[in-house]
């Protein structure tokens, strides 16, 4: 071998000779991070809602308040992570310390005893969990994922639903054996102990970084990034139209996610069936998932989008009418494939349509939206069952909103990046 051909083979990435692509490590670690989530969740938060009201001697109400400005005040957490994330310190520092801090927050949360310093962990929780590691998981995708990002997401998804789906009944079981305090040191500790060393081990920076081109580009476009600005993102009606989509998704699932049991009690259910819902929501969300991951690489994401909120419509309007325990798992059902679709969409649309360059800033801004959101829709539920005694009059006015919303996805002329450059952007 000539020193021309030794230099070649020693300046090889010890990546690039691995029979993998190393961006997979990356989605696994990433999804696991999703789910690292969970106390910062409407759907985390909803497993405790019913003890720790208890506990803290709080009205639903009072409880949906302190939630609201939770949210709000969390959803600052989304701006500028993807920068700093792809700009300044990279995913496996960024990552590391969202998960560090989470757990410490999270096991001091299962120690409290102070309503003010509830409210304080809560808001970091949400800032750091439903925010921030949020924004992180999503951009670590998209920066080594290019030509198969909707597989990439898809995959990502299904293994993000198999988590949640493991770790709802786990913890609704420690929850109801042990104390909602149990069960909440329990996650801290999983996210110190197993999220923090995964980033630590496993996390690098980008594939550039390693010496690798980013899955499905060019050589010669390697460690090239293109892509819309935010500004230019935020200028289309695409992005719009998707994040309010997903935001109003997020807006319901919040609302009932976090008073689910009541919701269910009024219909006159044990609080046994709130955890077998989430189990079905799980299950048919991976059916969701798959399908959707499918129907969005062979046809058009915005359509996917309105069938995805026709389904949410169905099962907004069939809920305050159930009266059998088959009929709550009908709605589970619609619920969850409705949201397996939302959650492909919400992962792939953006990188797919306005590409890497600044992909971390405008899944924050989506994100940021669909935080908002979610901090509306408790209150929004508490309010209208204070004033009514019921909750169907909420859900037949959010039926309505989002009806409307699929008919504009469903005309939305967007098809692939090629329809949405027309809008104005550049690539």
């Amino acid at each position: 071998m000539t020193d021309t051909a030794r230099s070649s083979a020693s300046s090889v990435s010890p990546y690039a000779r691995l029979r993998f692509y190393y961006g997979w490590i990356i989605l696994y670690v990433a999804a696991v991070a999703m789910v690292g989530t969970l106390p910062g969740r409407t759907q985390g938060l909803g497993l405790i809602t019913e003890p720790l009201l208890k506990d803290f001697h709080l009205s639903r109400v009072d409880y949906a308040r302190i939630n609201l400005w939770a949210t709000l005040i969390g959803a600052l957490f989304c701006i500028g992570v993807g920068q700093l994330q792809r700009d300044r310190i990279g995913s496996r520092i960024v990552l590391t310390g969202i998960a560090l801090v989470l757990g410490f927050v999270v096991v001091a949360m299962s120690r409290t005893t102070s309503l003010a310093l509830l409210f304080v962990l809560i808001t970091l929780t949400r800032g750091l969990g439903q925010s921030a590691l949020s924004v992180v998981s999503l951009t670590m995708v998209g920066q080594w994922f290019r030509k198969r990002l909707d597989l990439a997401m898809a995959i990502y998804t299904v293994v993000m639903s198999i988590g949640f789906m493991i770790a709802f009944p786990i913890v609704g079981a420690l929850v109801t054996q042990r104390g909602w305090r149990f069960a909440w040191a329990g996650i801290g500790w999983m996210l110190l102990l197993l999220l923090a060393p995964l980033a630590v081990l496993l996390v690098r920076r980008s594939p550039e970084a390693i010496g690798l081109a980013v899955e499905g580009s060019p050589a010669k476009e390697d460690g090239a990034l293109t892509g819309f600005t935010l500004k230019e993102a935020l200028s289309t009606s695409a992005f719009w139209i998707m994040a309010t989509a997903s935001a109003l998704y997020g807006l319901i699932a919040s609302g009932i996610g976090l008073f689910n049991e009541s919701v269910l009690q009024e219909r006159g259910f044990e609080p046994s069936i709130y955890h077998n819902t989430l189990v079905v929501t799980a299950l048919t969300a991976l059916v969701g998932n798959f399908l959707g991951g499918y129907l969005a690489a062979k046809g058009s994401m915005n359509r996917l989008m309105s069938v995805a909120m026709l389904l949410l419509m169905v099962g907004l309007v069939a809920l305050p009418n159930v009266h059998a325990l088959w009929q709550v798992m009908a709605v589970a059902v619609i619920m969850g494939i409705a949201g397996g679709f939302v959650m492909v969409l919400f992962f792939s649309f953006w990188g797919r349509i306005y590409g890497r360059a600044h992909l971390g800033q405008i899944q924050g801004a989506a994100q940021t939206m669909t935080v908002l959101a979610s901090a509306i829709g408790p209150l929004l539920l508490a309010e209208c069952f204070a004033r009514t005694k019921s909750y169907a009059l909420c859900f037949y006015l959010l039926a309505l909103i989002v009806g409307l919303l699929a008919l504009a996805a469903w005309m939305l002329a967007v098809s692939r990046q090629s329809a949405i450059l027309r809008e104005g952007g550049s690539d």
